[in-house]
């Protein structure tokens, strides 16, 4: 009979569920069954509740959290739309980081860590025009770039000559929310309207550079601030990345990128 109840352990074989997994959704009020018998506590499904069900399933199937599963669940045609293409930019979002990972694992297979040489010296001071963000770690090659779209535009408006290359400044610590500065090096004189201006104090730095893909960069860190810290040197904000060879001038394994960190000796 169409509105004939079933048994949970009924349901769950319609639905290709464990048993558990129904009690789950239901302690967590995702799915609730349709009667629970007062007596005995057993619970009670109906057959169009399986749609329900099998939705919950594939969609914990693919990591969805489970609080998103039940918004979507209980919206509707263009807002259950929204909220899963919310969910789908976010799974590419990981996706496009693993892939970068992969990308470093099979280098460092193929070839062992990379040797970096670093030097120390001495880099004199810098005055640059910026524009300045905040964004998270992940969001921060798309960051940098809309920055350097933001700069170029900004200094075109002004007619401010600047010189090569590109600067990008972070922090020391990688947070959750990250400040950064995308500059240009401009000449002394009137600041130009529409601009900020940062100094860049000369002195003492360590620094390596780095030929291929943006992503690959934290093998060039790695070994600069392990050479940093074995010299006894300590680093000091801002990192500071030379984009001598950018994109849209070589493909990207032939990017080339200076990383320039300050350093202070240490007191002992």
């Amino acid at each position: 009979m169409p509105n004939e109840l079933l048994t949970i352990g009924r349901f769950a074989r319609l639905c290709r569920l464990s048993v558990k997994q129904l009690r789950h959704y239901d302690e967590l009020r995702l799915l609730a069954p349709v009667r629970v018998d007062r007596g005995t506590g057993y619970r009670y499904y109906a057959p169009e509740q399986a749609r329900d069900a099998l939705t919950i399933s594939l969609l914990r199937d693919m990591d969805l959290p489970l609080a998103v599963i039940a918004e979507a669940l209980a919206a509707e045609g263009a807002s259950r739309a929204r909220i899963l293409r919310a969910e789908r930019d976010r799974l590419a979002e990981r996706i496009s980081r693993d892939e970068q990972r992969l990308e470093i694992l099979e280098r460092l297979v193929e070839g062992g860590l990379p040797g970096y040489e670093v030097s120390t010296g001495r880099e004199p001071e810098r005055r640059l025009a910026v524009v300045r963000a905040v964004c998270t770690r992940e969001q921060l090659g798309e960051t940098a770039g809309a920055c350097v779209g933001r700069l170029l535009a900004a200094l075109a408006e002004a007619g401010t000559a600047w010189e090569p290359p590109l600067w990008g400044l972070y922090p020391l610590d990688l947070q959750d929310r990250l400040r950064i500065a995308i500059g240009a090096q401009a000449p002394h004189g009137p600041d130009a309207p529409g601009l900020e201006y940062e100094v860049l104090r000369g002195g003492l730095v360590a620094e390596t550079v780095h030929t291929g893909p943006y992503t690959q960069l934290p093998l060039a860190y790695n070994a600069l601030f392990a050479t940093i810290h074995e010299r006894g040197l300590r680093p000091q904000a801002p990192v500071r990345e030379a984009y001598l060879v950018g994109p849209g001038e070589a493909p990207q394994e032939d990017l080339m990128t200076r990383l320039t960190i300050p350093v202070e000796r240490s007191a002992a």
